[in-house]
């Protein structure tokens, strides 16, 4: 799949947010801690989240489709083996590892695939379960956690040494369906660890602290049935405004809830964008974009690193020298010699910074989509550059993002989807 974009065009118009992907793995996850049917709202339309349903379905979990939500029950789980052909598709399929863990005892995973930013190891999740008292076996890439039969109603005690989102996910969804009460300090507090400790309370678990780096959790031994809204999707919110912004135009994001988007939106307004709210979202706009001395990405409530490759477009249509540190992955900046190309003037300094001067005037290139968060960047460049634009592998960027297409068109944006 590629998109054709014939750039200049300025963005005006409505457009609704997607639910939040990252929160929908996680309470996913938690609906195979019920023999009780969850129903899941706001359901992003994802090409990631129809392989996270695959992996269930083979799993012999019962799923229903609506057209922006999913019945999920999970009565009978016919077996603990991860399917390794979904598994090396999709790094968020090892989210489901501690909810299995839980709920039969047992896990069988493989090492799990997904966009190549960086070293991802999972070692992070296997210290997690062993220190919640899981057995570890290795064999290559293919990896067994399993509890000892015994009951031991522990209490623990455990330090995330890396406050990994995913690693903490895996721990609060097998330490809620225990016999255990555990502490988990130095717990990561975006938005999608907070949806999920929600929907769990919804389903009679036990966690105290929400929102801290510190969650008191005192399992139980039966989860029930219920109904939950995913979050809204902040990374779409925050690439939106940024659009709205760099081609000059005049956006609203409707259907924002009462998520705490400050640690996204503060930092973009730094940049000269113009915000408003109203009852129903936000209206970005920007008369005069300027550069910042820097943006470094951190854990919530810093700015996310999904964002990293979005704002690098946005200052090379700011005026001035903007660093750009993203010291989570390795290779978050190395697209923008992508960017170069169209004649974005950049420096990358290491692996993790990169020098952006603005403003730049865009030439419209056919590039190759690298991963999700890189490529709707290169969207972003097309859209502001002159001429056309060929994005290849555009399906990389729908795993990510919600009808990409049709939103841009509906603001104004020349874009095409061409099935290759």
């Amino acid at each position: 799949m590629k998109y054709a974009i014939t750039g200049g065009h300025k963005l005006s118009g409505t457009i609704r947010v997607s639910g939040n992907k990252n929160s929908v793995f996680p309470c996913i996850a938690a609906a195979l801690l019920t023999e009780e049917e969850i129903i899941l709202e706001n359901i992003s339309d994802l090409k990631d989240t129809e392989i996270l349903i695959q992996i269930l379905i083979k799993l012999g979990i019962k799923v229903t489709k609506g057209a922006s939500s999913i019945k999920i029950q999970a009565s009978l789980i016919k077996q603990t083996t991860l399917p390794k052909e979904l598994m090396v598709k999709l790094r968020g399929s090892i989210v489901l590892v501690g909810a299995i863990l839980a709920r039969m005892g047992k896990v069988h995973f493989y090492h799990p695939g997904g966009d190549i930013i960086g070293v991802r190891s999972i070692e992070t999740h296997l210290e997690c379960l062993q220190n919640l008292g899981a057995n570890l076996k290795r064999e290559d890439l293919k990896f067994t956690l399993f509890y000892p039969e015994e009951k031991n109603n522990k209490s623990y005690s455990i330090f995330l040494s890396e406050a990994s989102v995913t690693a903490c996910e895996n721990l609060i969804l097998s330490a809620s369906l225990s016999d255990k009460k555990v502490i988990i300090k130095n717990c990561p507090t975006e938005p999608h660890i907070v949806d999920l400790c929600k929907m769990l309370i919804q389903m009679g678990a036990n966690i105290q602290g929400i929102g801290t780096d510190s969650l008191e959790i005192e399992g139980v031994n039966k989860l029930r049935g219920t109904k939950f809204r995913i979050g809204v999707d902040y990374i779409e919110i925050g690439t939106y405004v940024v659009a709205a912004a760099i081609t000059g135009g005049r956006v609203k994001i409707s259907g924002i809830d009462s998520t705490d988007l400050d640690p996204v939106l503060e930092p973009l307004k730094r940049f000269g964008i113009k915000l408003e709210r109203d009852e129903d979202g936000i209206i970005a706009s920007a008369e005069k974009l300027r550069s910042i001395p820097k943006l470094i990405t951190n854990i919530w409530p810093g700015f996310p690193t999904d964002l990293m490759s979005v704002v690098i477009v946005l200052a090379t249509q700011s005026n001035g020298v903007t660093l750009c540190h993203d010291w989570m992955y390795e290779s978050r900046m190395f697209f923008v010699d992508k960017l170069i190309s169209m004649g974005a003037k950049i420096t990358l300094a290491d692996p993790h910074r990169s020098l952006v001067y603005g403003p730049s005037k865009l030439h419209g290139r056919e590039l190759a989509t690298p991963d999700i968060r890189a490529g709707m960047a290169l969207v972003l460049a097309s859209l502001v550059a002159r001429g056309k634009s060929v994005i290849n592998q555009a399906e990389l960027i729908e795993r990510g993002y919600e009808n990409v297409v049709s939103k841009l068109r509906s603001l104004g944006a020349e874009i095409e989807k061409i099935e290759v």
